[in-house]
């Protein structure tokens, strides 16, 4: 693909946008709909697809997880749609109203952002959660995929195009830029003149490069560099299974559990029990996890900064809350961070003092999802901390739009 036709792509896009912003909730749920069941349909057709890629793919680990599909993944792709179809109309939703003193009437409305360019590695579940949510939130989807799921996303945005015709709206509301390589990555960075918003999904190298080249306003969905804290009054057998779930469940994604820190009062007790429970982690500790665990390895300062997708947790014993917090606030990545307490004070120590997009008191990091939370689904998890933080669902792909009424008022 050229620079030329990405830019005539890019158009094409633009004008879509407008007709999917005027579009009616009926017809912009129906598409949802439509592709969910599709999706169902050609589940077959869709995993052979997938099978080819997957057996192409040469790494294994974080990267071939995030890019292979199976019949549960489809399927929770298809209920995500239907749950998004679902989720009341955001646009044009009254924010606030009030009245001037003059009698100017003053009011705010969700508009939509207009086009929504993402740029993700693998993950072909992506392309068809932020369709769905882009087009439900009356917003066109300009996706940047990678080569290793071309197919995959190609075949998706298939179900797309058809279902977008069907009910009277341009296929090109749901677009994939057809040139994986580095220098179209960067061009489309740069459409100033085509994206509205830009969000990244992928590892450090595509967020550097993000912070580089664009051009165009971006929600950075950045590293998750997540901590759990099992303070003193932890109920041990409740800690166990937050820490186990949180780092076992499936390392490779962002609210995964990347650092443990363990109060020193029981360390003793509780370290030896997530060796029996999870034997298959590694644990990188400090010298007091070390001598209370002979199977760790020592733990480095890149360790406790690292975001390993792996089946790799970093451990620190600590001496309080304090000490916990102020850990937090060196090495984390502003993602999600959590305590299992029964101590309420503490908890709500953690929950005010914490900068993270998410703070949790006795569950799993492996919430901080979009779907978990009710959303349907999610565009990326914003660690920023303007016009969106954490999982971005409908009303994060919304701007407000000032609507002043009057009779006849001049200043």
């Amino acid at each position: 693909m050229t620079t030329t036709e990405l830019a005539a792509q890019g158009r094409a896009v633009r004008e879509a946008a407008i007709s999917i912003a005027q579009a009616s909730d009926v017809q912009r749920s129906k598409v949802l709909r439509s592709v969910a069941l599709r999706l169902e349909e050609l589940e077959t057709e869709i995993l052979k697809v997938n099978a080819l890629e997957v057996g192409a793919y040469e790494e294994s680990g974080a990267g071939r997880d995030r890019l292979t599909l199976s019949p549960q993944r489809i399927a929770t792709m298809a209920g995500a749609l239907r749950e998004i179809a679902d989720s009341p109309d955001p646009l044009f939703e009254s924010v606030d109203q009030s009245v001037r003193p003059n009698g100017l009437r003053i009011e705010r409305l969700r508009v939509p952002l207009g086009v929504i360019g993402v740029v993700y590695e693998n993950r072909p579940n992506v392309t068809s959660d932020v369709a769905g949510l882009c087009i439900r939130s009356g917003n066109a989807a300009f996706l940047r995929g990678s080569s290793s799921a071309m197919a995959t996303n190609r075949f998706i945005v298939s179900l797309w195009h058809d279902a977008l015709v069907e009910v009277g709206l341009p296929a090109a509301a749901v677009s994939l830029v057809q040139d994986p390589s580095h220098e179209a990555a960067v061009a489309f960075m740069q459409m100033t003149d085509v994206l509205d918003c830009l969000i990244p999904r992928g590892g450090p190298s595509l967020i550097a490069a993000m912070r580089e080249h664009a051009r165009v306003p971006y929600v950075l969905d950045g590293d998750g560099n997540c901590h759990i804290f099992v303070d003193e009054t932890a109920q041990i057998d409740q800690a166990i299974q937050i820490v186990v779930n949180a780092k076992t469940s499936r390392p490779g994604v962002c609210n995964a559990a990347e650092s443990l820190l363990v109060h020193e009062k029981i360390a003793s007790t509780f370290l030896p029990l997530l060796v029996g429970a999870a034997p298959q982690v590694e644990l990188r500790g400090d010298l007091v996890t070390r001598s209370i665990v002979a199977s760790a390895n020592p733990a480095t300062e890149a360790d406790f900064e690292r975001e390993f997708l792996d089946l790799i947790l970093a451990v620190k014993v600590v001496s309080s809350l304090d000490e916990a917090i102020a850990h937090v606030a060196r090495y984390g990545s502003g993602h999600s961070e959590a305590i299992v307490t029964e101590d309420a004070a503490n908890a709500d120590q953690w929950v005010r003092r914490v900068d993270a997009a998410a703070v949790l008191v006795n569950a799993s990091t492996r919430f901080v999802d979009g779907g978990e939370l009710g959303l349907g689904g999610e565009v990326g998890i914003s660690t920023q901390k303007l016009h969106a933080r954490g999982p971005m669902g409908l009303r994060e792909l919304t701007c407000l739009k000032w609507v002043i009424r009057g009779e006849g008022q001049i200043r």
